[in-house]
């Protein structure tokens, strides 16, 4: 049985997303973030990143985590492309080729956006200058990857092997932060384009239905 720790308002979003296309049973652990809680010391204070009971799973002490018949994996994106993997059909990588793609999409969005997009996330609903200045700068940055991945999708309107698959979802998960400036998005039509395709999947609906029902 495949276990997933975290909360659906957090990064566990993209695991149980995939899990939900691929049909995968799992039980879910919602694990807070700490940082979210009044006080997490406190003695009734929910199951959160640095408790005990979810410190012996992830050291760490973030979400999420997986624990699949017995291995224990962090870190989303590597928890995505190692279930498209292990699972097949066509949202794995078809060849070596493709798996090489994969990987490097989603390191692509852990590096060239995730940190600029989520600035935009926290900060450009902000009232203070400086929330406005940091969702500035990050909504500049953003305008060169935004065409980076513009251009790729002109070919088939996916990122790899012409289909949907993991490499979609990942990436998508982190754009997702920057929906928040949709001037980006404008300027950006096949991405535009792509991600509400993303969104209008039932799996990613099923997930999100699930999130919204969480407390904010």
């Amino acid at each position: 049985m495949l276990t997933i720790y975290g909360v659906y308002r957090s990064r566990a979003s993209r695991n149980i997303w995939l899990a939900n296309e691929l049909g995968l049973p799992f039980k879910h652990v919602p694990v807070i973030q700490h940082y979210r809680l009044p006080d997490a010391k406190a003695a009734d204070a929910p199951l959160h990143t640095r408790s005990a009971a979810f410190m012996k799973v992830n050291p760490n002490g973030h979400v999420p985590s997986i624990d699949d018949d017995g291995l224990v994996l962090h870190e989303s994106l590597a928890i995505n492309l190692y279930l498209a993997k292990k699972h097949g059909g066509p949202l794995a990588p078809a060849n070596v080729a493709e798996d090489g793609e994969m990987g490097m999409w989603a390191l692509w969005a852990a590096t060239e956006v995730e940190t600029h997009a989520l600035n935009i996330l926290y900060n450009r609903s902000g009232n203070p200058a400086v929330s406005k200045d940091m969702a500035d700068a990050a909504i500049e940055a953003l305008k060169a990857p935004f065409a980076v991945l513009d251009g790729a999708l002109a070919k088939t309107g996916f990122l790899v092997g012409g289909r949907f698959t993991v490499a979609d979802i990942n990436v998508a998960e982190i754009m997702r932060y920057a929906q928040a400036a949709p001037e980006l998005f404008d300027a950006a039509p096949r991405v535009k384009a792509w991600l509400a395709a993303c969104q209008a999947r039932p799996a990613f609906k099923k997930m999100w239905e699930a999130r919204d029902k969480e407390p904010a």
